[in-house]
């Protein structure tokens, strides 16, 4: 039997859905496009590809924000056999765009108007690069480009000409070819091109249904960059494959624009769902909480209690109102009309739950959502799984873990000699299924590591309980390494630390082999000199490294938040940093993860003063300087 391709599924679509809604995307307002007209689009983009001369497994990079044209531009690249190459818009002109486009042989980059002046300041170190299409008509353009609309014209000449040709030709198209070279964040060398072919997108479409189902009639806001796998599978080919719709946010002259174009945009398509990241969830909760406060302290006490009262009763939520907590159940339905109804309103009063994936989502953020109404479903996948390896869904969810495995998946638990772990003990995960990449472009020494016997190491450590849930630890070889050996995956202290805790922003934890934990500590400035009016005296800057110290300290015995951590890896001090982590610094990776290596060489001194008597002390000059 034929494996399906992505061709397969959206002509599928369009036989099912044709007069459903695919795309909502606005200009002066959002504006509908059905599943049948966006095929035309589709034919017309893919035609003209093969008019400009694009062969089979050749590749076209793709350089724009979420919209129309990026998914109409993937699959017209795909109808004509050649491979799609998406680039994140957070890299910047430099060798990292360079780098990608060069090392993926791409022959045409398709760019969006923001996006093109990067390309016109690389295109002269880009020999192989033919032709560069541009979405958008009012720019004046330069040697070797021309207009999206251009290509589609062209495209209704050759459909003309050669009529059911660029059907013959997509219809080849086999389940092994390659549909997309997907690059890593590069954190440590270059970065890697993770090699996905058409079945294992399609697969893993399947896969994410047989745990999580769409209706047709959903709208889901992407609110998630496309060339992010998650994005790429979980927003754009599920929702495809469900004859569901898609919306776009705007893009604005500004980032700020653009992030002030979400609320907006939420309001205006008021969506069933949205995909999140552990990021965007904080933003969320944030906003949500600002809002509460700015009704004054009455509203705020009751929000406070209804929350305990919502969180007691649903506790991991698989086993709400259990035991002696059925009592609540009257005072939950009430909080949840008179307050958590009015808050789902402000998120367009449509929604019904987040998918949360991209790294490690704390429990207590997932049991605020939950309380809220608006479950945020934690999973867990890899690029290079395409990405869905599992999932919490209504049917079958238990808040803290990343859900039940995706079907049909094979998963084992191996210690560092690749041996099969026993349920319920910590080791690495590792998957096979048909959703496993093919490989890493030009690199097999990578991909002898990562694929043994048809089996993906994932690098992540993690455990199965006894119902079939995972849990996911953080990174396998980024753990804390004690001094007598033991070790310890830091991302779950780390994600609690910057989530209940107001005041610090961001941390990294760090112990190789040392005397104690220590913590790096962004701390949030805005609010110490909000709840600190003395903040910019020495004084003030004293009672600020005391705020901190008590937020690390109610993780441990006596305090709010004890047991939740071994008391050994919770830092015994803190090095504060004077600036953030972030994708300039190149402290952040495009997917919004600290690069934690980088963060430990850049800050290599202060890791070790604080492995003296003066750095110890928490109220040291460099702490008070940084702030």
């Amino acid at each position: 039997m034929k494996k399906k391709t992505i061709v397969d599924l959206f002509e599928e679509s369009c036989a099912n859905y044709a007069q459903n809604v695919f795309l909502w995307e606005r200009d002066t307002e959002f504006r509908p496009t059905t599943y049948a007209e966006t095929q035309k689009e589709v034919y017309r983009f893919g035609a003209g590809l093969l008019a400009m001369g694009l062969k089979k497994d050749e590749k076209v990079a793709l350089l724009s924000e979420g919209r129309n044209k990026w998914m109409i531009g993937e699959l017209g690249i795909l109808y004509t056999g050649a491979v799609n190459v998406p680039l994140s818009i957070k890299l910047q002109s430099g060798s990292d765009l360079v780098f990608r486009i060069k090392h993926s042989d791409s022959r045409f980059v398709l760019v969006s108007g923001t996006q093109l002046p990067k390309v016109r300041e690389i295109i002269d170190q880009l020999p192989l690069v033919d032709k560069v299409i541009v979405m958008d008509e009012d720019i004046a353009l330069q040697d070797k480009e021309l207009y999206f609309e251009d290509v589609c014209k062209m495209g209704d000449e050759f459909n003309k000409e050669q009529p059911g040709k660029l059907l013959e030709i997509a219809k080849s198209v086999q389940g092994d070819d390659y549909a997309n070279i997907s690059y890593t964040s590069g954190t440590t060398a270059d970065p890697k091109g993770i090699l996905l072919t058409h079945r294992n997108y399609t697969a893993n479409v399947e896969q994410s249904r047989s745990r999580a189902d769409i209706p047709s009639h959903y709208r889901m806001l992407m609110i998630l960059p496309l060339d992010h796998c998650f994005a790429h599978v979980t927003c754009f080919y599920v929702f495809m494959n469900c004859g569901a719709a898609i919306a776009t946010v705007p893009v604005g002259k500004t980032a700020l624009e653009s992030l002030k174009n979400i609320p907006l945009s939420i309001q205006e398509i008021k969506p069933d769902l949205m995909m999140s990241v552990p990021a965007l969830a904080k933003s969320f909760k944030a906003n949500v909480e600002k809002g509460v406060a700015a009704k004054g302290p009455t509203v705020q006490k009751l929000f406070n209690f209804a929350m305990k009262v919502a969180v007691a009763y649903n506790k991991e939520g698989y086993n709400k109102g259990t035991g002696g907590s059925f009592v609540l159940k009257p005072l939950v339905k009430l909080f949840d009309k008179i307050l958590f109804s009015k808050l789902r309103d402000a998120l367009g009063g449509n929604m019904k739950f987040f998918i949360g994936g991209g790294a490690l989502l704390d429990i207590d953020m997932q049991k605020f959502w939950y309380a809220i109404g608006i479950p945020m479903f934690q999973g867990y996948g890899l690029s290079e799984a395409t990405p869905v390896i599992s999932t919490n869904f209504f049917t079958k969810h238990k808040l803290g873990s990343s859900g039940a495995l995706v079907e049909p998946m094979e998963l084992t638990i191996r210690d560092e000699n690749g041996k099969v772990l026993p349920t319920g003990q910590k080791g690495e995960i590792v998957i096979k299924g048909e959703n496993v990449m093919a490989g890493y472009w030009k690199n097999p020494a990578a991909t002898a590591e990562t694929i043994k016997d048809g089996w993906l190491y994932t690098g992540d450590m993690g455990a199965m309980d006894q119902d079939g849930f995972l849990y996911v630890y953080g990174r396998f070889k980024s753990l804390l390494i004690a001094s007598d050996g033991e070790k310890y995956s830091p991302e779950g202290i780390e994600e609690s630390l910057v989530t209940l805790s107001p005041h610090i922003d961001q941390v990294v934890l760090y112990n190789n082999q040392s005397p104690y934990t220590v913590a790096l500590i962004v701390p949030n400035k805005e609010i110490l000199k909000k709840d600190l009016p003395s903040f910019d005296s020495p004084e003030g800057k004293k009672q600020a490294i005391e705020l901190i110290w008590q937020e690390v300290n109610a993780f441990k015995k006596g305090g709010l938040h004890e047991g939740l951590f071994p008391e050994r890896w919770l830092p015994a001090t803190f090095a504060l940093l004077p600036e953030a982590f972030t994708e300039q610094n190149k402290l952040l990776n495009s997917t919004m993860k600290i690069v934690r290596g980088k963060v430990e060489k850049m800050y290599a001194d202060r890791i070790e003063y604080m492995m003296t008597a003066a750095g110890k002390d928490i109220f040291n000059e460099m702490n008070i300087e940084a702030l």
